[in-house]
């Protein structure tokens, strides 16, 4: 394979001259994993597991900076979960903790709002940090993936800057440029920076790169650099030794996906490829670890180099894989002159000596290998629920409010799940409110008291990938085989994957504390659990009694093993497009982590 530049000076604008200083740091040439540490890290070669970042955290960027107290920094996909964009750090590689997120208020993109598809939204963020300007950068593409990929308003091309990366509310609201392509990459050298990006390979597949003043968001010159393969994407630039080296993934984000690189004298090619490519892919292989790609290099403080990418726990048979693409970590031998040479992605990893294991971290979210156990203290002093529950698009402020004793009150919308088509939800939303699920083994389950009277009325819990995959266990108002309103159970699974037919069957008749009314009154302990790694099991109780807990229905989560996001576990409330308003309390919220399967 080989790159060629093309040199297409196609668009050229007069700008000012820009300072922007170069991050090309002096080579640190390391031998293999376990090579001399400097004295911050321990003494031998560090046994660390994957993923890194478990659960829906696809298509990292990841940076160091020994200037921020020696962290690591990353970011990753989004699409349409609010707050968009999380941002996690660490100082020893191993314990990683969500401290922010780039997109957490509406004004910064009203868009994100009115995206139709499942796929759309937040695609592939690149975090880089500006040392002169002492500027974080993050630049993405909102994706409209309704539209054709011959469509240039598909593309919405944007960044967000921000000097304080802790703080949500210091980010900018998106700055948009005009390129058409996806998966944006910033190289600041010599006072210029390079924009590197992919274009849609079913039109024109190619890397593009243009000069780009960030001040005044105009482009100077645009290259494409052509490559064989299907579907590149993800391009990142490096400099190493004299060398520009050009990181991308090809293959799509599949089985087929894999890591490729070339390297030219100038930044602007021509590139040459690795003959050694793919030179980071599980394609082809057993392993359980599968779709590896999308990949970012960087250094550690003794600079030994790593590199994160996305992969997909799911065996070749990519069946049963409901967190789906997660992040990764990999060593990466990467000698004076030469090639890098990664290390082959698995559960248990042998790499360099990290640094020793240091969990003070600012920021108020929680590491991602941590459970939840919330009892009536939903809401911190200044009224913000935690930082790690997630919506899709944005919320509905009316649908998620503090109730009596600090409990959560959730309010119906009209909408389901499945929302408009499945894909779109338009203005009124949906009442969902999440967490990512980030272990194989788990139980989730929340306590919940309600009163309800009119048909269709619904509360209940939700293995929810997207609006069109989604596997939930409600507690509804149907009419029973008299005609008589009643609350019942019902089991509704959503998916391009044939799903089971729903269950519906009558809550018992004791737990309504208001059985001859005309409006049921429940507290309930609703619950899903992932006793395996193929199924989950929803079972409900009556609160306080627990040896009542019956189990309603056991579903493969094939149906919502698909796509590029992963399973969010929540409790939502909905009318189902009638006229009920039955508000929902949730007094407990309980995640228990109780195992992760790496092979």
């Amino acid at each position: 394979m080989v790159f060629l530049s093309l040199g297409l000076a196609i668009l050229s604008y007069l700008v000012g001259s820009v300072v922007l200083g170069q991050i090309d740091a002096p080579s640190l040439e390391n031998e293999s994993p376990g090579a001399s540490p400097g004295a911050s890290v321990a003494s031998r070669n560090t046994t660390y597991y994957n993923p890194i970042l478990p659960g829906f955290y696809p298509d990292p960027s990841c940076i160091f900076l020994p200037s921020y107290d020696n962290t690591f920094f990353c970011v990753s996909s989004s699409f349409n979960a609010i707050p968009g964009i999380p941002i996690h750090a660490s100082k020893d590689l191993r314990n990683w903790k969500l401290v922010g997120h780039v997109l957490s208020r509406k004004e910064q993109l009203p868009r994100l709002a009115e995206t139709n598809r499942s796929t759309s939204g937040i695609w592939a963020p690149t975090l880089r940090y500006h040392e002169q300007k002492k500027t974080f950068y993050v630049i993405t593409t909102l994706v409209n993936d309704h539209l054709p990929q011959s469509d240039s308003s598909r593309w919405d091309n944007i960044f967000f800057q921000s000097k304080d990366l802790y703080n949500p509310v210091a980010w900018s609201e998106a700055i948009h440029f005009n390129f058409e392509g996806y998966d944006p990459d910033l190289y600041f050298e010599g006072g210029k920076t390079y924009l590197t990006a992919a274009h849609a390979w079913q039109v024109d597949p190619g890397i593009y790169q243009t000069q780009i003043d960030l001040d005044t968001v105009q482009r100077l010159m645009l290259t494409m650099f052509m490559t064989p393969y299907k579907a590149p994407e993800g391009p990142h630039i490096y400099k190493k030794d004299g060398w520009y080296y050009l990181l991308a993934a090809e293959g799509g984000t599949g089985l087929q996906h894999m890591v490729t690189i070339a390297r030219s004298r100038n930044v602007d090619g021509p590139f040459e490829s690795n003959p050694a490519n793919p030179v980071l892919t599980n394609a082809n292989t057993t392993s359980y670890f599968q779709t590896i790609g999308h990949a970012d290099l960087f250094r550690d403080g003794s600079g030994n180099w790593w590199s994160v990418a996305l992969s997909t726990r799911a065996g070749p048979q990519y069946l049963n894989f409901p967190m789906v693409r997660e992040t990764v970590l990999t060593p990466v031998t990467w000698k004076r002159g030469e090639w890098p040479v990664f290390s082959k992605v698995e559960g248990t990893m042998s790499g360099w000596a990290m640094p020793r294991e240091d969990r003070r971290i600012r920021g108020a979210g929680q590491f991602v290998d941590d459970g939840d156990d919330i009892s009536r203290s939903f809401f911190d002093s200044s009224g913000n629920l935690p930082a790690h529950f997630t919506y899709w698009r944005y919320p509905i402020p009316d649908y998620f409010t503090r109730g009596d004793g600090n409990t959560l009150r959730l309010r119906p919308s009209p909408n389901n799940l499945t929302a408009l088509n499945g894909n779109y939800a338009g203005p009124t939303g949906i009442a969902l409110i999440a967490r990512r699920q980030s272990h194989t083994l788990f139980t989730y389950n929340v306590d919940v008291e309600w009163e309800a009277s009119k048909q269709e009325e619904e509360i209940g819990v939700s293995a929810f990938l997207t609006q069109n995959h989604h596997i939930d266990l409600g507690v509804v108002m149907l009419p029973d085989s008299g005609g008589k309103l009643t609350p019942h159970f019902r089991y509704r699974g959503a998916s391009y994957i044939p799903m089971p037919e729903p269950i519906v069957t009558p809550v018992p008749a004791e737990w309504n504390l208001s059985p001859e009314g005309p409006t049921a009154k429940l507290k309930l302990r609703l619950e899903i659990k992932a006793s395996n790694m193929t199924h989950y099991t929803f079972s409900a109780g009556p609160v306080g009694s627990e040896s009542l807990t019956k189990t309603i229905a056991v579903i493969s989560n094939e149906g919502v093993s698909w796509g590029f996001t992963g399973v969010l576990l929540g409790v939502y409330s909905t009318s189902n497009g009638g006229e009920g308003n039955a508000e929902a309390y949730v007094s407990r919220w309980i995640y228990l982590p109780q195992g992760q399967y790496r092979d």
